[in-house]
């Protein structure tokens, strides 16, 4: 007598499935990973989009006799993927002033402003630039109305800002404001390269070779016809990343970059070492010959110049946090522009040690970018009219109470 093993899982015949199942099944898998990618991206995509204009189309890159410079009245729009959409509106002479060409008011005390980028206001506002707030801050009863004049220019490196000095003069300041960033000692020598397809370099940086430059030459190309070659979703990807690591980690993460994979737009961990390599020795000694120039024709103009170190994302971080590795020290280029600037002749005023009652004080710049966003400005504004207000020019110090006044008449 047989028995039947149809109810018997160990002695049943394993199912086969049809041929056509191997077919369909992975192209299943495939059909979803796909689907979730392309859904994925296209989310990252509204999320993280990117113009294709920007600052650039309002700008002068490559005039080797005033570096770049505005294009007077012209109007550009520029975002980048962790940005709102900013609008760039230049003034009669070529600046984001936010203000019209003409003199002075009568009875101001008006500030000319000079730097890079991040003095400019790039990746923010004009309304929410702390050029737009300090005014605000430093009119104060008692105190004489103060506009500031802002001339500072995107790639406005310390080169740039002597061919144009000219500019500063002539908006007839009683005082010049210097905002300086690490990238600003890094690319003092700076001047845009004449090709503007070239990839942007300083003029002691090792030459891209060959290959190097066909691949930037293709960057270029598919930058300006097909939009940036990077997908959105790994945009998104690494801004929520580095936008939520700890503070710990972000610090920790930055000081390990090695040489190079900076970018242009960040000088680098080599900037904030408590032994400034010999490579940044070069770079200062640069930027001092082209502060000597600048302070030179400040001081032959009869105008003050004051000058401030603005803090990069992980300088903010480092000193927020009040510690940091042995070997770095991110107060070490704040000490040697005090000197610098000092030693010719000009004003120092210093903010970074503000930046210690600002918790997590890197949540106020772009995590990817760098430069700081609308609340990084509020920030900067902030200890700017402190530092200006508090003795180191006294036109803009504290009004005396009219009670005090009597009293100390008496």
């Amino acid at each position: 007598m047989t028995h039947s093993n149809v109810g018997d899982p160990e002695n049943s015949p394993e199912a086969k499935l049809p041929r056509k199942d191997w077919i369909v099944l992975p192209m299943l898998s495939l059909l979803t990973i796909a689907l979730m990618a392309v859904t994925s991206e296209s989310i990252a995509r509204r999320a993280f989009s990117e113009s294709k204009t920007s600052l650039k189309d309002c700008l002068v890159l490559n005039d080797a006799a005033t570096g770049v410079r505005g294009v007077p009245n012209s109007v550009c729009l520029e975002k980048i993927p962790e940005s709102p959409l900013i609008e760039y509106r230049m003034d009669c002479s070529g600046y984001r002033s936010g203000m019209s060409c003409g003199p002075k008011s009568p009875g101001s005390y008006r500030i000319v402003m000079m730097g890079s980028s991040v003095a400019m206001g790039e990746r923010v506002p004009i309304e929410n630039t702390f050029a737009t707030l300090v005014p605000a801050e430093l009119s104060r009863p008692g105190r004489p109305k103060v506009e500031l004049y802002n001339e500072a220019m995107g790639f406005g490196f310390p080169r740039n800002t002597a061919l144009r000095f000219n500019d500063v003069l002539a908006a007839k300041p009683n005082l010049i404001l210097w905002a300086l960033t690490l990238i600003d000692v890094k690319l003092a020598g700076f001047l845009y390269p004449e090709n503007p397809s070239k990839k942007l370099a300083d003029s002691s940086s090792p030459h891209p070779g060959l290959m190097g430059s066909l691949k930037n030459s293709m960057i270029e190309t598919v930058r300006e016809h097909a939009g940036n070659p990077v997908a959105a979703s790994l945009i998104a990807l690494r801004h929520f990343v580095y936008e939520h690591e700890s503070q710990d980690q972000y610090i920790a993460s930055y000081l390990t970059l090695p040489s190079g994979a900076e970018g242009f737009w960040d000088a680098g961990p080599q900037a904030l070492r408590a032994d400034l390599s010999p490579e940044w020795q070069v770079h200062l000694k640069e930027f001092e010959r082209r502060a000597a120039d600048v302070e030179g024709m400040a001081k032959a103009a009869g105008v003050p110049l004051v000058a401030v170190l603005l803090p990069n994302r992980a300088q903010a971080a480092m000193i927020s946090k009040g510690e940091w590795p042995p070997d770095f020290d991110p107060y070490k280029l704040d000490d040697e522009l005090r000197r610098i600037i000092t030693s010719h002749g000009g004003i120092y005023i210093d903010i970074l040690p503000d930046f210690r009652a600002i918790p997590d004080a890197e949540r106020h710049y772009y995590p990817l970018d760098g430069h700081p966003d609308a609340a990084g400005h509020a920030v900067i504004a902030e200890f700017l009219a402190k530092e200006l207000s508090g003795g180191a020019i006294p036109e803009l110090g504290a009004a005396v109470e009219p009670h005090v006044a009597l009293e100390t008449g008496n």
